[in-house]
């Protein structure tokens, strides 16, 4: 893969932790850190998409936020086309903006009720390009509206009159306009209908193929990552246990967590999805605050062993197929 296609993104040690304010009557108590995102590093590929799975709470949104910058990363790399973007300030992270752009979870609560479809793709053409004449404007949304599959008529209404699929389309439109080399897609369709989701994941595809996009596909289903990813990031506790092509992946899993994610997913064969063996996790999921020593899994873990409490593993096994287990070979 490094040989046949550009990198444009590589992510070193990424961290991100909060101050939570103590829960004391004394005012120099020290604030609690809550660590979103502990130490994940991924790479990615010209034209590539990255699928982001993992329990709600693991970090995936925070992760993608820190990404283009909308949360600050604690510690760590974000270097986008050989450039920091941990090091640049407010201006020269705007300007990179144009290049990495972000669809979100809610459709319509992405959107500006006060402003119609037309003003919300023109956005981010005004706010970069003021030069740019009305009708120079008006023609490349409609253009745009048009290859997300929205009719130009509809250019004057507003998100309230549009289904939360029309939404969403109308979110892409907006993230496209400035021609970005990366979307960041944060569970882009979890909020849409099942036939919609569909859809929408074969515009996204349909649209990277035509623009030669690369995506970060964060997801809970697995079907839908399974059929948009080219390789797949697990996550848990703010931590990355498993990275590998797609395939392997889902064919193969190496991680105990991995396992258990893949055994949920859902077999079209009734008779297989009847005796298909369900490997349930125990115990609840830990706090970020207060997470174990170790590997932060172990407390869950079917396999571990007492040097998990001493070790926090690390991603082991490249880009093909990376897993962070002690117990893993």
């Amino acid at each position: 893969m490094e040989a046949q296609k550009n990198l444009l993104l590589d992510i070193k040690d990424l961290k991100v932790h909060f101050d939570i304010a103590a829960k004391s009557a004394w005012p120099w108590s020290k604030p609690s850190k809550l660590k979103a995102v502990d130490g994940v590093g991924i790479r990615l590929y010209e034209g590539e998409t990255l699928g982001v799975v993992g329990e709600s709470g693991c970090g995936k949104s925070t992760f993608a936020r820190a990404v283009i910058g909308l949360v600050e990363a604690t510690d760590g790399n974000v270097v986008w086309l050989g450039q920091d973007l941990t090091k640049l300030d407010h201006v020269g992270m705007r300007e990179k903006r144009k290049e990495i752009q972000m669809i979100f979870q809610d459709p319509l609560a992405s959107l500006n009720p006060r402003m119609t479809v037309g003003e919300i793709i023109a956005e981010p053409l005004k706010a970069f390009y003021p030069e740019l004449a009305a009708d120079d404007v008006k023609q490349q949304v409609k253009a745009m509206m048009a290859k997300v599959g929205l009719l130009p008529n509809v250019i004057n209404r507003y998100p309230h009159e549009f289904s939360g699929g029309q939404c969403q389309r109308i979110g892409i439109a907006r993230a496209l306009i400035l021609k970005p080399k990366l979307i960041i897609c944060d569970e882009p369709v979890s909020a849409l209908d099942v036939s919609i989701q569909a859809q929408v994941v074969n515009l996204l595809k349909s649209l990277q193929k035509e623009m030669g996009l690369s995506l970060i596909f964060i997801a809970h289903d697995l079907s839908v990552v399974k059929h948009i990813s080219d390789r797949v990031l697990v996550m848990y506790l703010g931590n990355a246990v498993e990275m590998g092509e797609g395939d392997a992946l889902f064919a193969e899993p190496k991680h105990p967590y991995t396992k258990a994610l893949m055994s949920a997913v859902p077999i079209p064969d009734p008779d297989l999805e009847r005796n298909k063996h369900i490997e349930l996790l125990e115990g609840e999921l830990p706090s970020p605050m207060n997470p174990p020593s170790g590997c932060v899994f172990r407390t869950r873990c079917p396999q571990a062993t007492a040097g998990c409490a001493e070790k926090k593993p690390q991603l082991e096994g490249g880009d093909v197929h990376a897993v962070a287990c002690l117990n893993v070979h």
